[in-house]
């Protein structure tokens, strides 16, 4: 032992099968806690993993306490701003983030004239508008362009230590990409490691990006 007691939870959580597993004593002991975590969302299988290093004595912190900076501030980032008809479709969709909250699915929705146009699963954020991109070059979705919103937002009682939604450039590109009108993501509670990078990036494709603050339930 090094001596640590604090640990931070960052990137992404792929799920081994269980087989996969290298077993130790330890792990062993553990094995029907970890069966039981894996029947359930990522919310579930996360906070079981802390339950175990709290276990161990340790203490799990969130990246965005160590440093706050990281986090998506309230307003706008860049120039463009949401019309009436964004802003109606952000509402829906932090409504529909919260409404699903109990069910452990996803973090991001696309919202397009009070239509939910995608709903994220296992697939991520990206996958999930490469898949909408490739709907409207079918032609299966006509709807005009700049139309849509991406919103992004913690489930409502999900351990706020760890898997936050995050932001980046990418995201920006990928929303071009599918010709959505913008982004709204939960202010305060959404990682972003570049906020130029994502504020240029969506100026250049003429999309908006909003924090939002969650209303108080």
């Amino acid at each position: 032992m090094e001596g640590c007691r604090d640990v931070v939870l960052i990137g992404n959580a792929l799920r081994p099968a269980l087989r996969e597993l290298r077993l130790d004593w330890l792990t062993v002991r553990m094995l029907p806690s970890i069966m039981r975590m894996y029947k359930g969302g990522d919310d579930r299988l996360l906070t079981g993993v802390a339950k175990i290093f709290e276990r161990l004595g340790f203490r799990l912190v969130g990246a965005h306490e160590l440093v706050p900076e990281i986090l998506v501030g309230e307003g706008l980032l860049g120039a463009i701003k949401p019309s009436a008809r964004d802003e109606a479709d952000i509402k829906c969709g932090f409504e529909l983030i919260a409404a699903m909250a109990p069910f452990d699915v996803g973090q991001a929705v696309v919202v397009a004239d009070n239509r939910v146009l995608a709903v994220e699963a296992a697939e991520g954020t990206d996958r999930m508008l490469d898949r909408l991109a490739a709907l409207r070059a079918e032609g299966r979705l006509r709807i005009p362009e700049r139309t849509g919103v991406l919103i992004k937002s913690p489930k409502s009682k999900q351990d706020r230590r760890f898997d936050l939604p995050s932001l980046g450039p990418q995201t920006v590109e990928k929303a071009a990409r599918a010709k959505l009108a913008g982004i709204a993501v939960a202010s305060g509670e959404t990682l972003i490691a570049e906020p130029s990078l994502v504020a240029d990036a969506a100026d250049r494709a003429g999309l908006f990006v909003i924090g939002k603050k969650l209303p108080q339930a």
